[in-house]
């Protein structure tokens, strides 16, 4: 019988929750060892985050033609669009990511392990294929095994008519229309690609707003710029059936009012939420069991520590609160690996994690919305601000909105952004709501002139009782 390997903690998992865990665990000295069954970086960097954004990037180049010929008078347009051009820079940015990743985790010694991990014990771990073997944690094992795309029962993707979002970037070619099945970020985001790429898009959403977790204004505001666009947005619909065909597919809609009608489009991308991944993980065999829905519940939150003493879980496989965004796995995985070390680790404040929408417009937001902050029983007040009302947003012309909701006399408690590159704005409004600022606290602070994040200043100023240009 082989003789198990020894070390200090074992994560099982490679994406962002897992690799920043084992990255911080090795800097405070621990062994590590970080099993993984594909690539380090997981869905984030291969399937989802990065490349994802890069083709927004490249979808914002192609509006940007469009508006200089038509708003600026630049006689600008475009030829077409190279398709294995654009994939062989976005792949490129996501290559260059995951060998910074394989340096990494290299250069801090942390031992990578290829293959298929079973928890085999509370302290063991055995590992299939690849650089296989037996592992025991001295401290501990974290959980990070990530999350799968949902999809519709009887309607297995095929990578080509049906899609979903970890295969939607590699399906061969821009298709002439798109069915998008999801109104949250994942939905939006894809809608908002195609349209740009020239796409005809319907955006079918089972909720009565798009993004329904987001503040009911973002919805408004965001839906209200994405019909501008030309994108067929169908809120509180369903599908009752879809066939596939030889070139497409053709799906029944019903609508909130009991109306069906009849979608055809080359594609369907269902965007309907991930599941977290636990198959094979054997979790029974360390004395452990997932919810009704899938996810691994901590036993304790500021820890991150399941009923098992000394095993972790993180990032998809954890249940609300937490977000399942990878700036939030970064941040639990500091906390458990500064918890296995040892050191005290303040717990994630989910409520100040931002969410951003990387969708034209994009929204942004830190916080609670109006209605969540109502319900929690704050007396608040609430001051809104059209991004237009300052010159930069008049320069962009893209529309948009600040809104801010605060505690009567008190705290901030949200902040909400719709509009161009407000992604890159969310920063300040994190650090507004995790600090617990008043508003008078930002109003002392002096904006630059002329940019976006002025609108955010105003809004700051007007309810701190010194309103400038807002009346």
């Amino acid at each position: 019988m082989t003789e198990a390997h020894e070390t200090d903690v074992i994560v099982i998992g490679g994406g962002t929750g897992g690799y920043s865990t084992a990255l911080r665990a090795a800097s405070l000295g621990l062994k590590v060892v970080l099993v993984e069954r594909d690539k380090v970086g997981g869905t984030c960097l291969h399937r989802g985050c990065v490349p994802s954004k890069a083709m927004l990037h490249a979808a914002e180049l192609v509006d940007g033609i469009a508006e200089a010929r038509e708003r600026w008078g630049v006689k600008a347009t475009l030829e077409s669009v190279d398709w294995p051009a654009l994939v062989a820079t976005r792949d490129d940015i996501v290559s260059r990511n995951h060998k910074g990743v394989e340096g990494h985790l290299s250069h801090a010694g942390v031992e990578v392990v290829r293959g298929s991990a079973r928890l085999t014990g509370a302290r063991s771990v055995q590992v299939e294929g690849g650089g296989g073997g037996a592992f025991t944690a001295r401290r501990g094992i974290v959980l990070a095994t990530g999350s799968r795309p949902r999809t519709l029962p009887g309607l297995p993707p095929d990578g080509s008519r049906v899609v979903t979002s970890d295969d939607a970037l590699f399906a061969p070619g821009l298709p002439a229309s798109v069915l998008v099945l999801g109104g949250g970020a994942i939905g939006v985001e894809y809608a908002s690609f195609h349209r740009s790429m020239g796409a005809e898009v319907t955006l079918i959403e089972a909720a009565d707003r798009l993004v329904p977790l987001e503040d009911a204004d973002v919805s408004r505001h965001l839906t209200r710029g994405l019909k501008k666009r030309g994108i067929d947005v169908r809120v509180g619909a369903r599908l009752l059936d879809v066939t596939v065909l030889d070139d497409g597919v053709r799906a029944d809609v019903r609508t909130s009012r009991g109306e069906t009608s009849t979608v055809e489009a080359a594609r369907l991308l269902v965007a309907v939420g991930r599941a977290p991944v636990t198959d094979g993980l054997g979790l029974a065999a360390a004395g452990l069991a997932t919810d009704e829905r899938g996810f691994v519940v901590p036993a304790d939150w500021s820890r991150l520590e399941t009923a098992v003493a000394g095993i972790h879980v993180l990032g998809d496989l954890l249940p609300s609160p937490s977000l399942g965004l990878a700036h939030a796995s970064f941040a639990e995985g500091l906390l458990v690996a500064e918890t296995l070390a040892g050191l005290g680790s303040p717990p994630v404040d989910y409520a100040a994690v931002p969410r951003v929408t990387y969708s034209s417009p994009q929204t942004a937001s830190v916080g609670l919305s109006e209605a969540e902050a109502r319900g929690r029983d704050h007396d608040v007040v609430v001051n809104t601000m059209p991004l237009t009302a300052v010159a930069k947003g008049m320069v962009h012309g893209q529309g948009g909105v600040v809104k801010v909701v605060a505690a009567r006399g008190g705290q901030v408690l949200g902040v909400h952004l719709v509009g161009p590159h407000v992604s890159e704005m969310i920063a300040e409004s994190q650090l507004i709501v995790g600090w617990d600022a008043e508003p008078a606290d930002v109003a002392r602070h002096i904006h630059a002139h002329p940019t976006l994040s002025e609108a955010v200043g105003e809004t700051f100023l007007t309810l701190a009782g010194r309103a400038l240009h807002q009346r």
